[in-house]
């Protein structure tokens, strides 16, 4: 697994979204908050930087490997921000490893197929790697000029979309950690799927910002950054761990 560390302070574990990497999911969050922690980013099995292997990708999976690396650089606790398919893997660590979690940060997440857009799981049977934005394939071949492996990461995302099944909200009843979820009015998600999930977390808190997917963190698809509105974000972040 390919990771990045940034800064000095209380550790702060950064995963991205399907199909993208540390670098483009919080190219603006890192120099935002490296003077106030010790940043960790990582890229998930197929991503970005780090190797790919032949078994399906599963939020558990993931969570799993996340927490293997922790314990290889000895790091016991730490805060977590996920992003996207990013924040559901942070669930799965605060459900599966809670002794390693501080705080959590769950920025674009969702637990149910009803909880996306019309249309989006319906989509995705018929996705090519043509549908995948220009952006991400980008970011992709940058780092790991291959496009065989370009491929097997699409397929490999793609799948885990086609067969996701609804998490029972016991996962969330298990959270004991303080949270915070986050999403954009004109997410790819839902808002008052998101509300439902503060609900059912204990000690949770809930920021909805006038945003598109991720738009509240990194540059959106045409490329541009919402530098107000990106600072908010991290405001409330930093206010929200350090409290």
């Amino acid at each position: 697994m390919h990771y990045e560390i940034y800064g000095l302070g209380k550790p702060l574990v950064l995963i991205h979204g399907g199909g993208s990497s540390i670098r483009y999911d919080y190219r603006e969050i890192i120099p935002r908050l490296q003077d106030r922690f010790q940043l960790i980013g990582i890229d998930l099995q197929n991503h970005g930087k780090s190797d790919h292997r032949d078994i399906p990708e599963t939020f558990e999976q993931d969570a799993d490997d996340v927490v293997g690396l922790l314990r290889e650089l000895h790091i016991e606790r730490a805060f977590f921000w996920g992003f996207s398919n990013g924040g559901n893997t942070v669930l799965q660590i605060a459900h599966r490893h809670p002794t390693f979690v501080d705080k959590l940060v769950v920025a674009s997440a969702f637990f149910k197929r009803e909880g996306m857009v019309d249309g989006f799981f319906e989509n995705m049977q018929q996705a090519t790697l043509a549908d995948m934005p220009l952006t991400l394939r980008a970011n992709f071949l940058d780092q790991t000029p291959n496009e065989v492996k370009l491929q097997n990461l699409f397929e490999k995302d793609r799948k885990r979309m086609q067969t996701f099944e609804d998490w029972s909200p016991a996962i969330f009843n298990s959270i004991t950690c303080p949270t915070l979820f986050i999403c954009g009015d004109h997410d790819v998600m839902k808002p008052e799927h998101v509300i439902e999930m503060w609900r059912l977390v204990p000690k949770s808190r809930l920021l909805i910002l006038p945003a598109t997917h991720g738009s509240y963190m990194m540059a959106d698809f045409d490329n541009h950054v919402h530098t107000t509105l990106i600072d908010h974000t991290v405001d409330t972040v930093v206010t929200f761990l350090q409290e």
